[in-house]
């Protein structure tokens, strides 16, 4: 984790409904109850790669174990509000190597509504909350475009 954080407990967008999905993705994968005392904030706090962040990673690395949970959490997060926005049922797949290189796709029935190539995933982050919230809500509503454009294909 980081020393310190860069999203504030009051911040207006832990309260959007993507964030909240991601907090209960990131709660059900602490099968220690680890985090358990921790805010919100502090939960979602790790997927902010800021430009001082980064800079303090190294350019080529292996992606550790918590930001491989971080990366299924996020994509796990949108499946389960795609599946509620279109009422079928979603499923992310996630392919990452050892060496931080993969694919996520995530399906609605027998459709295609997102498809990721991953690389260097042990810097997987978003720049700010606010660019979180801005990507997770633009691929949501691709997803939708999709299933409105083929719902045969997604009702299979």
């Amino acid at each position: 984790m980081y020393d310190d954080m860069v999203i504030d407990d009051i911040d207006p967008i832990l309260g959007s409904e993507f964030v909240i999905e991601l907090v209960r993705h990131l709660r059900a994968l602490d099968s220690y109850g680890a985090y358990e005392k921790w805010s919100n904030a502090r939960l979602v706090d790790p997927l902010i790669m800021t430009r001082e962040r980064k800079q303090e990673m190294p350019i080529t690395a292996d992606p550790d174990d918590v930001t491989l949970s971080n990366i299924r959490a996020y994509y796990s997060a949108l499946a389960i509000l795609i599946e509620k926005q279109c009422g079928h049922m979603c499923s992310p797949f996630i392919s990452i190597s050892h060496e931080g290189f993969g694919r996520v796709l995530i399906t609605v029935g027998k459709l295609v509504v997102m498809d990721k190539v991953l690389r260097d995933a042990h810097l997987f982050g978003f720049p700010s909350l606010e660019k979180l919230k801005l990507e997770s809500d633009r691929i949501l509503t691709q997803a939708q475009a999709m299933v409105s454009c083929y719902p045969t294909v997604a009702a299979i």
